[in-house]
C-alpha cells in the first residue's frame, strides 16, 4: 500500500514517529478518525449550521427598512412636480406595521391631494390586520418554521453520523475477520508445508507410502487456495476501511502492512442486553428518526395555520398622524386634528384556492401522521429483532469457541494415536481441519456479534 499510516499517527496522537513493529488499530481508533475527519462527518456537523441561518434569514422579515422615493419632471423650463417621499417601516408582531417619515412634494401642476407646505410635511402611525394575518401571516409562519427546522437539525446530524458509524464499524469486522481468518489459514498451510516436506522424505527412505505424500501435497494446494481467498478478503477488506479514513487537511489515508486490527485476546463481548417493554416505548419515543417526523409535523401544523387563515378576510386599517415642521422640529404644533387614514377590505367570494390549499396541507398532514405511527412499528420491530439477533450470536462466539476447544483436543488425541501407529495421516489432516473449520467459525462469529451490537445500537440510534 503506498501510502503509510504515519498521517493516521499524526490525526490520532497515538504512535511514535518511526514505526517500527506492528500496530493494533482498535474499533474506538478508528471511530475517533471517522467522527473528527470523514467529509460525511463534516457534512453532518453542517446541519445545526443550515438551522441557524434558516433562523436568521426568518427573521430578517421583521427587520426595519428604510425607503426614499422621489420623481420629478421638467419640460419647457417648466417644473411640472417635485416629489419626495422618504421614511422607515418596521414590521412588528401580529401584523402591526409601524412607520414615520417625511413628504415634500412641490411643483406646478401638482395633484392637490399630494400638496405639502413649503416646509414639508412629517407623518408617523401604523398600520393594522385585522381580518387575515391577525393571528398569523407569513412572516411569522416562516419563523415559525425555521425555529422547528433548527430543532430537527440536531436529530439530522445525529443519525447521519449514527449511519456513518454503523457503516464504517461494520466495514471495521469484516477487516478484523479477514485478517484473523487469513493468519489461521497461512499457519496451516506452513503446517501443511512442512508435513509434506518431512513425509515425502521418509517416502523417499522407503519408510512410509508414496500415497502418503500425496495426501499432505494434496492438503498444501487445499490449504493454499483457502489462504490465497482470505488474502484477496484482506486486501479488499483494508481497502474498504481506508475509505474511511481522512487526514484534518482532508486527504484520503491508507493503512501500511504493519497496521492490524485487534488480536482475537483483546475482544470482550458485553452482556446480552435486556430491555423491558417501557424501556423499548421510551427508545422508540425518543428516537431521532421520530423526532425528525414531528418537526414535520409541526411544522404543517404551522402551515395549516397559516391556510386556515387565509380563509378570512383581508381588512387592513392604516392611520398616520401629519405635522408641518417648524425650525425642522417634527413635533411642533402637533395635533389630532391633522391625519391620515385609510381602510382596506377584501375577499374573494368563492374561496376555492384558499380552500384548496388548506385542504392539501390537511391532507400532507395527515399523511406524515400515518408516516409516524408506520415508523413507530418499524422500529420497534426492527430493535426487538437487533437484541434477538445480538443476544443469539453472543451465544455462538461461546458455541464456536468450544466447538474450537473440542476439535483441539480431538486432534492432539489423533496426533498422539498417530505416534503410536493407531492412527493415519488421513485422519490427521481431517482432524487438522476440522479444527481450522471450528477456528474460522470462531472468529467469523466473534466478528458477526460485534456487527450485530452495532445493528442493535444503531436500531437504537446510540452509536454516536
Amino acid at each position: 500500500m503506498s501510502m503509510r499510516f504515519g498521517l493516521i499517527i499524526f490525526v490520532c496522537g497515538l504512535f511514535s514517529n518511526k514505526i517500527t513493529a506492528q500496530i493494533r488499530f482498535s474499533d474506538q481508533q478508528f471511530f475517533d478518525v471517522v467522527i473528527k475527519n470523514h467529509p460525511l462527518a463534516k457534512q453532518a456537523k453542517l446541519e445545526t449550521q443550515l438551522g441557524e441561518k434558516a433562523v436568521l434569514s426568518a427573521q430578517g422579515g421583521f427587520d426595519p427598512k428604510a425607503y426614499a422615493q422621489s420623481n420629478q419632471k421638467n419640460f419647457n423650463s417648466t417644473s411640472y412636480y417635485n416629489l419626495l417621499n422618504i421614511g422607515l417601516k418596521v414590521p412588528t408582531w401580529y401584523g402591526v406595521e409601524v412607520k414615520s417619515g417625511f413628504e415634500s412634494n412641490q411643483g406646478n401642476f401638482l395633484n392637490p391631494q399630494e400638496k405639502t407646505p413649503p416646509s414639508g410635511l412629517w407623518y408617523a402611525g401604523a398600520s393594522f390586520n385585522l381580518g387575515k394575518g391577525l393571528f398569523i401571516d407569513q412572516r411569522r409562519a416562516e419563523l415559525f418554521k425555521a425555529k422547528v427546522y433548527y430543532q430537527s437539525t440536531f436529530f439530522e446530524q445525529k443519525l447521519q453520523l449514527n449511519e456513518l458509524i454503523y457503516e464504517s464499524g461494520y466495514a471495521y469486522w469484516n477487516w478484523f475477520m479477514a485478517y484473523h481468518s487469513m493468519q489461521i489459514l497461512d499457519d496451516a498451510f506452513r503446517l501443511a508445508n512442512e508435513r509434506f516436506t518431512a513425509v515425502k522424505r521418509t517416502a523417499e527412505l522407503g519408510d512410509r507410502p508414496e500415497i502418503d505424500a500425496v495426501e499432505a501435497q494434496i492438503q498444501v494446494q487445499n490449504r493454499e487456495s483457502m489462504l490465497r481467498n482470505f488474502e484477496t478478503e484482506y486486501l479488499s477488506s483494508g481497502y474498504k476501511i481506508a475509505s474511511y479514513l481522512w487526514s484534518e487537511q482532508m486527504i484520503p489515508l491508507e493503512l501500511d502492512s504493519l497496521t492490524l486490527p485487534l488480536s482475537i485476546d483483546s475482544i470482550r463481548n458485553p452482556l446480552s442486553p435486556v430491555l423491558t417493554n417501557q424501556e423499548i416505548d421510551s427508545a422508540v419515543a425518543n428516537h431521532p428518526y421520530l423526532q425528525i417526523t414531528n418537526f414535520k409535523i409541526k411544522s404543517l401544523e404551522i402551515e395549516k395555520k397559516l391556510k386556515r387563515e387565509q380563509l378570512k378576510p383581508e381588512v387592513e386599517i392604516h392611520y398616520n398622524f401629519l405635522n408641518q415642521p417648524i425650525q425642522n422640529n417634527p413635533f411642533s404644533n402637533m395635533s389630532l386634528n391633522n391625519y391620515k387614514w385609510g381602510l382596506t377590505f377584501e375577499m374573494p367570494i368563492l374561496l376555492r384556492k384558499e380552500r384548496g390549499e388548506l385542504a392539501k396541507t390537511q391532507l400532507k398532514l395527515q399523511d406524515e401522521n400515518y408516516n409516524l405511527e408506520n415508523s413507530r412499528a418499524y422500529l420497534e420491530y426492527k430493535i426487538k429483532n437487533a437484541i434477538v439477533e445480538y443476544t443469539n450470536a453472543i451465544d455462538q462466539v461461546a458455541i464456536f469457541e468450544q466447538s474450537t476447544s473440542d476439535t483441539k483436543k480431538l486432534l492432539d488425541a489423533e496426533i498422539e494415536m498417530f505416534e503410536t501407529g493407531e492412527s493415519s495421516l488421513f485422519l490427521i489432516n481431517a482432524r487438522e481441519m476440522a479444527y481450522i473449520q471450528a477456528k474460522l467459525k470462531w472468529v467469523e462469529s466473534i466478528a458477526k456479534s460485534k456487527q450485530s451490537f452495532l445493528r442493535l445500537n444503531f436500531s437504537l440510534a446510540k452509536l454516536i
